[in-house]
């Protein structure tokens, strides 16, 4: 039941027609558990809130698979808004952002013209910025700009998915950039012939990539929210000497709240991914994907008086 679940949403997720009905009627149904409002000013109330219990935070503003140029540089400028705003309110944050929604798919001039000014803006305001992965068909080009960019700014980091077959030697593919990885399970719906179809299998090529990554001695976010892997993660480091300020744990905005205060009582760095704005369907329904619990909790809310 849980696998037929988790297609249902992945397909839903794709659909245009619904996330044009969802951008209109706004965030409902239980989505602003996940999304922290459709505005910057709401964002921010947010992440000061999170800051002042002691949680670093990753912000995105949502969006994906823009189809025009006019859409891609839309995007970015709310990116540059967002940039800013971290900047002047000088929150515990960092940027993260899809390639699709500034124009990767149009063309790798729009993508490129984009990210420098996201980059230069980033620089300016001393932010992070995480280039988030896709599904596979455009992991390749992902990891191209990634590698370009990193020749140039510091400040940038990317994700590597541990479901695909190929995340082992990418990441070795890596290691000459001394890069900032989040490390992910991976949230896309992908087929067999690229993507380790059993979660077992999955979680073993988690723990192989974290552990390689953080031997190899560059910092590591470790985005789950899967017991067995944090403790994993813990252990690793403790047996290896891997100081905490090497590492970070990951976890989105809305799951596992309490578990992400207890990882900060316990010393750890604890960064939330805080999304936002008003191109949250897709966003939304993969988050109903990974867990039965959370489409539990929208139908509660649904029926709430």
């Amino acid at each position: 039941m849980e696998k037929v679940l988790r297609s249902f949403f992945l397909f839903l997720s794709k659909s245009k027609f619904l996330t044009k009905m969802a951008k209109k009627y706004g965030l409902r149904f239980g989505a602003s558990r996940f999304v922290a409002g459709e505005t910057i000013e709401e964002a921010v109330q947010k992440i000061k809130e999170l800051n002042d219990k002691g949680l670093a935070v990753t912000v995105d503003y949502l969006g994906e698979f823009v189809d025009t140029e006019e859409e891609a540089n839309n995007h970015t400028n709310h990116c540059l808004e967002t940039i800013e705003a971290i900047g002047r309110e000088k929150l515990d944050a960092q940027l993260s952002l899809k390639l699709t929604s500034l124009g990767l798919d149009i063309s790798e001039e729009t993508v490129m013209n984009n990210m420098e000014r996201i980059m230069a803006k980033a620089k300016e305001n001393d932010v992070f910025i995480t280039i988030d992965m896709e599904d596979h068909t455009r992991c390749e080009k992902t990891l191209d700009i990634f590698k370009r960019l990193k020749q140039k700014y510091g400040n940038i980091g990317t994700v590597l998915q541990a479901y695909l077959y190929r995340t082992e030697k990418d990441l070795n593919d890596l290691n000459e950039y001394a890069p900032n990885l989040r490390l992910v399970k991976g949230a896309y719906k992908e087929p067999a012939e690229v993507a380790f179809p059993d979660k077992k299998d999955v979680d073993e090529n988690y723990k192989k990539i974290i552990a390689t990554h953080l031997e190899n001695g560059h910092y590591t976010a470790v985005a789950t929210h899967d017991d067995q892997i944090i403790d994993f993660t813990k252990k690793f480091v403790q047996e290896k000497g891997i100081k905490r300020d090497q590492f970070e744990f990951q976890m989105l905005y809305g799951i596992r709240p309490e578990k992400q205060l207890e990882l900060v009582k316990e010393g750890y760095k604890m960064r939330v991914y805080v999304p936002f704005g008003t191109d949250w369907y897709g966003y939304f329904m993969r988050r109903l994907a990974e867990r039965p619990a959370n489409v539990a909790f929208v139908f509660k809310g649904i029926f709430r008086k």
